[in-house]
C-alpha cells in the first residue's frame, strides 16, 4: 500500500525541499526557537517528569503493595530521624 503523502515534520526539524534561501532561514529559525522552547521550558520538563515518576509509584504500589508500604514508613522514619538530627543540633 503505498501513500504518497510526505511524513509529518517534528516542530524541531526544518523540512526537507525548501529551495528559497530565505524561507529556508526562516524555517531554520522556526525550528531552532522551537528547540529551544523545549529544552529551555523547565516548568513543561518537570511537570512530565514528575507524571512519570507518579505513574512508576502506582505502577509500583499496585505490583507490590508490601513494598510500597515499607518505602512509605522508611520515607518516614528517614525525614523523623533528620528533623531528629537538626533539633538536637540546634539545641546544642
Amino acid at each position: 500500500m503505498s501513500v504518497d503523502r510526505p511524513l509529518p515534520v517534528p516542530r524541531t526539524a526544518v523540512p526537507l525541499g525548501i529551495s528559497d534561501p530565505v524561507e529556508k532561514a526562516r524555517a531554520e529559525l522556526k525550528a531552532t526557537l522551537a528547540a529551544i522552547e523545549v529544552k529551555g521550558n523547565l516548568p513543561r520538563r518537570m511537570g512530565r517528569a514528575v507524571d512519570k515518576g507518579v505513574a512508576r509509584v502506582r505502577e509500583f504500589r499496585r505490583t507490590n503493595p508490601a513494598g510500597a508500604a515499607a518505602a512509605v514508613v522508611g520515607a518516614a522514619a528517614a525525614t523523623g530521624l533528620v528533623v531528629w538530627a537538626l533539633v538536637r543540633a540546634y539545641t546544642r
